[in-house]
C-alpha cells in the first residue's frame, strides 16, 4: 500500500493549468474527481460513511441524482434542520355528523334543518372545508316544484352569514332542484361544499337551510327514510 501523507502542514494536490481536474482512480477506473472550479464528483457515495455534522448544501448545485447512486443507509435527519419547506394545506381536525330527521315545509322562506355541526379553528389563518351530502325532496302536484339550499356560518360572539361558497345560488329558490313534472314527490341527493376563511379561533356553527320554490309545493330533507351528513375540516392556512 502506498500512502501520500503530510504530517506538519497542509497537503496540496495541484493540477496545474487552466481547466485541469484532479482525478482519483482505482485499478485505472476513475472513482472521483475535483474540477478546476472546485466541484467534487463521486461515482459512489456510501451514506454509512457520512458522520458528524454535514455542512449546508445548496440544493441547486445537486444535479443528475438517481436512486441507483444512493447506496447504504442514510444518516438520521433532524426535523429542526429542515428549512424552507412548504406550509399549509394540512388537515388539522375533522368534525362530522349525520341525521335521519326529516324537515319539510311549503312556506316560501328559509328553514333551518337538523343538519348542523360546530368546529373551533386552532388559528385565524385556518380555512374550513364544509361538505354536505344529503337526501332532499321536492313535491310538485301542479305547476313547478323545486328548492334551493345554503349553509349558514355562525361565529360564536361574532357574525352570522352565508359565505358565497356555501349556497346553491340562493337568489334563485330552485337552484338545488327544479321540476315541472307534476307527478307528486321527488327524492334526490344533492351535495354542497365550499372552502371558507372565517378568520377566527372562536367556535363556528354550520347549519343547512332550504327554501321551497313557488310556495305552493313542499320541499325538505330526509323524507322517505333519507339520511344527510355534514363534515367540517380545518385546513392549515
Amino acid at each position: 500500500m502506498s500512502t501520500i501523507k503530510s504530517s506538519d502542514e497542509h497537503l496540496t494536490l495541484n493540477a496545474d493549468g487552466s481547466g485541469k481536474d484532479i482525478k482519483f482512480q482505482a485499478n485505472g477506473v476513475e472513482k472521483a474527481s475535483i474540477s478546476s472550479s472546485g466541484a467534487f464528483t463521486s461515482t459512489t457515495i456510501d451514506a454509512t460513511k457520512l458522520t458528524g455534522n454535514l455542512p449546508a448544501v445548496n440544493g441547486s448545485a445537486l444535479t443528475n441524482l438517481t436512486a441507483a447512486n444512493l447506496t447504504g443507509a442514510l444518516p438520521a435527519i433532524s426535523g429542526a434542520a429542515l428549512t424552507n419547506l412548504p406550509s399549509g394545506g394540512k388537515v388539522l381536525q375533522v368534525v362530522s355528523m349525520y341525521t335521519d330527521t326529516s324537515t319539510g315545509s311549503s312556506v316560501g322562506d328559509w328553514h333551518a334543518t337538523s343538519v348542523t355541526a360546530s368546529i373551533t379553528p386552532s388559528a385565524t389563518s385556518s380555512k374550513i372545508l364544509v361538505s354536505f351530502d344529503g337526501q332532499l325532496y321536492a313535491q310538485n302536484t301542479a305547476s313547478d316544484g323545486g328548492m334551493a339550499i345554503k349553509i349558514q356560518q355562525a361565529i360564536s360572539g361574532g357574525t352570522t352569514s352565508v359565505p358565497d361558497a356555501l349556497h346553491s345560488r340562493s337568489t334563485a329558490n330552485y337552484s338545488a332542484y327544479y321540476t315541472s313534472d307534476a307527478n307528486g314527490q321527488f327524492a334526490f341527493r344533492a351535495p354542497l361544499s365550499g372552502l371558507v376563511s372565517p378568520n377566527t379561533t372562536s367556535a363556528i356553527t354550520y347549519t343547512l337551510y332550504f327554501i321551497p320554490y313557488a310556495g305552493t309545493n313542499s320541499a325538505g330533507i330526509n323524507n322517505m327514510n333519507g339520511r344527510s351528513t355534514l363534515t367540517l375540516m380545518e385546513i392549515a392556512g
